[in-house]
């Protein structure tokens, strides 16, 4: 199988490229990416020592139809990662998010129908469905969870899960979708708050924690996302939604206290800042569909995939330098 993947020198895709050319010796990989500033060929460097048989890389936009027309004809499977992602810059500066999202989401979805019929698999997240309280812990997002986005990135995402709903049901391209919870890792750009506060830690600096740090989000250690993606791309019923977490609900004064606890740090590293505009206070995941219906299951849990995250940045000082 030959897959195109978009925004593959960005965190996830750059993790999910090394994933499948390691798990799949047949597999070839083509990856399309603009190189903002949240992607890097640096992340990709040991992918094109291992793999340079079996992977190109292209730079483009996936907006750019004359050049995805001349990509999606040769390959058998999209993989759609590329997408605008920081909730803050979304605040600040829309455009870019509706353009790539939205647009770059609607270019290759034509392209792929165009093209045969393309297999195409969409990258969301669960910040589309809105908020969940704090006072229940019970409730979590499921695929039947109604779209309530908050912020120019959410709907921006969702706008981009409704054309890709739309293009299986009108058109019968087939599609799946997945919407997943905060991911982190190994080559996560340092503004996402684990990466920051585990940089900062090592640094000495302090941790900036939004409001009063009791908003929560659940994470997921990348390589259980990229085994969910593997899965739904093979064995997922097209049409259908399936939704990743961690299973690991942590607000920012846990997350702060993990890393510092783990690295032997003060706990007055910890700082208190001004909450984000429209703050969604709680996000979890409901994953039975995916381990009913796939046998996924996160198996990496929270202060392990700390520990692996915080020793791949101790050891990756020459990439994390360039970006901060």
């Amino acid at each position: 199988m030959k897959i195109l993947v978009t925004g593959g020198a960005g965190f996830i895709g750059s993790n999910f490229i090394y994933y499948i050319l390691n798990k799949y010796p047949d597999y070839r990989v083509v990856n399309l990416d603009k190189l903002t500033y949240a992607g890097s060929l640096d992340n990709l460097k040991e992918v094109e020592l291992k793999f340079k048989d079996r992977y190109e890389f292209i730079k483009g936009d996936i907006c750019d139809e004359i050049l995805v027309d001349k990509i999606m004809g040769s390959v058998d499977a999209v993989v759609n990662f590329a997408a605008e992602s920081h909730v803050d810059k979304s605040i600040e500066s829309p455009d870019s998010f509706i353009e790539t999202n939205i647009m770059g989401t609607y270019t290759l979805l034509k392209s792929a129908l165009k093209n045969n019929k393309k297999r195409f698999h969409h990258i969301s997240t669960d910040e589309v469905f809105g908020a969940l309280p704090l006072d229940n812990e019970k409730e979590k997002f499921s695929e039947s969870t109604p779209y309530n986005p908050r912020s120019p990135y959410s709907a921006s995402k969702a706008s981009a899960d409704h054309l890709a709903n739309v293009f299986f049901h009108t058109y019968g391209l087939p599609v799946t979708i997945s919407n997943c919870s905060n991911n982190y890792g190994p080559f996560q750009f340092p503004e996402k708050i684990i990466p920051l506060f585990i940089l900062n830690a090592l640094n000495g600096k302090p941790l900036p924690i939004y409001g009063n740090g009791k908003c929560v989000r659940d994470y997921i250690f990348v390589d259980d996302h990229c085994r969910g993606v593997d899965l739904v791309l093979h064995n997922g019923k097209m049409g259908e939604k399936y939704c990743f977490g961690g299973n690991s609900e942590k607000n920012g004064i846990e997350i702060a206290d993990t890393i510092l606890g783990i690295l032997g740090k003060s706990d007055t590293l910890k700082e208190f800042v001004k909450d984000r505009p429209g703050h969604d206070v709680r996000y979890a995941i409901d994953f039975t569909k995916a381990k009913k219906e796939l046998g996924w299951s996160p198996v990496v849990s929270f202060e392990e995939g700390i520990r692996k995250t915080i020793d791949w940045y101790k050891n990756n000082e020459e990439w994390y330098k360039k970006l901060i």
